[in-house]
This record gives C-alpha cells, structure tokens and sequence, in this order.
C-alpha cells in the first residue's frame, strides 16, 4: 500500500478540512504548494476566519501595512504600524469574544529597496506573535505566505 505524506497539498483537494489537519495550528509558513482557493475553502468548511491580502502592488513598510488593513477591514483607527497590526489581529479580535481560528493568507510579499528581507522577517515576526497569543488561548492562527 502507497501512502501520501500529509503535507502533500496535492493529496487534501478531496477534503478541504483536512488540509488544516496536516498544518500545525498555530504557524507562519510558505503557502508552497497550497493554493489560495484551497486554503481558502478549508477555512470556510471549518468555520474559520479567512484573512487574505495581495501584496503584489505595495512596495514599502506603509503600503504593505495599508494593504493589510484594507483587506482584513481593520478599524479606521488603525494606527498603521506594527504594534497597531499586532493589537488588530490579537486584543481587539480577542475582545470580540470567542473566536473558532484563522487563515491567513499574505500573497506576494514584496522584496524591493524599501521592504527588504529584514522588513519581511520584521512583519511576519508580528504574525509569529499572533500565532502564539492565539495558541495561548487554544486558537488555531495559521499565516502562509509568498514573495513576490
């Protein structure tokens, strides 16, 4: 008897909820060869929130902070900054009561003069600690992402 690994993506398009399954639930990772549509679907037959933002156009800190707030529908107040992401995805969602998990997905990281790899690693270090706040509370928080 054949036996796939579980973190053959290719093999978890029958299920989509056992895609989340084969993931630890609470990881910043390469969305390698998940798809988005498919990560997308197991979010939504678990009853997870999914979180998804395109990157492709932003090229600095600010612009990849924006795109973040838009797409995710932070509060206007958000303060566009690294603190204020860390307090978006963990106090105010934490004050809105119990919550069944997360799926983030952050496509196309840029990688240009003004977000370098330092300024990647700095923003998905704010996702790690989201990732562990969420854990602390027996959350699933799992980010994947990709560079441009």
């Amino acid at each position: 008897m054949i036996t796939m690994p579980v973190s053959d993506a290719s093999s978890l398009d029958a299920d989509p909820a056992v895609l989340l399954k084969s993931v630890r639930p609470n990881i910043v990772q390469s969305i390698r060869a998940y798809r988005v549509e498919q990560l997308q679907e197991a979010a939504e037959t678990t009853g997870q929130h999914f979180l998804y933002a395109n990157l492709s156009e932003a090229t600095t800190k600010q612009e990849v902070l924006e795109t973040i707030a838009r797409s995710f529908l932070f509060p206007k107040h958000f303060g566009k900054n690294l603190d204020a992401l860390h307090d978006c995805l963990t106090d105010v969602v934490h004050g809105g009561g119990p919550q069944p998990g997360f799926v983030v997905v952050l496509e196309q990281l840029p990688a240009t003069q003004r977000f370098d790899k330092e300024a990647r690693e700095t923003l998905l270090d704010v996702f790690r600690d989201a990732a562990d706040f969420w854990a602390e509370r027996g959350v699933a928080f799992r980010v994947f992402y990709s560079f441009l």
